[in-house]
């Protein structure tokens, strides 16, 4: 029996996609906003697709703000974006 893939939204697209395929941003219980690349971190976790676009029309929209329950400054943002850039899925 094949084993089921995890499928994600998108929370700005609003794409179903296999979980790998995006960068989950998450909130952890202390309130620290980061990019989570093992996909497996404590706290309230939003999913975007990979790429630069998508990260900009969230920060256009807010997005994270609204899903993450807290407010995502515009530092935030350009910090989310530079771990995007850096990070690879372990």
């Amino acid at each position: 029996m094949k084993k089921k893939k995890p499928i994600r939204k998108c929370i700005v697209t609003g794409d179903t996609m296999e979980k790998k395929e995006l960068i989950r941003v998450v909130r952890s219980p202390d309130g620290d906003i980061f990019v989570d690349h093992t996909g497996k971190k404590n706290g309230r976790g939003a999913y975007l697709t990979n790429n630069e676009q998508c990260f900009l029309e969230a920060k256009k929209k807010d997005a994270l703000s609204r899903h993450l329950n807290v407010k995502v400054s515009e530092e935030d943002y350009e910090r989310l974006l530079e771990e995007r850039k850096k990070g690879t899925r372990r």
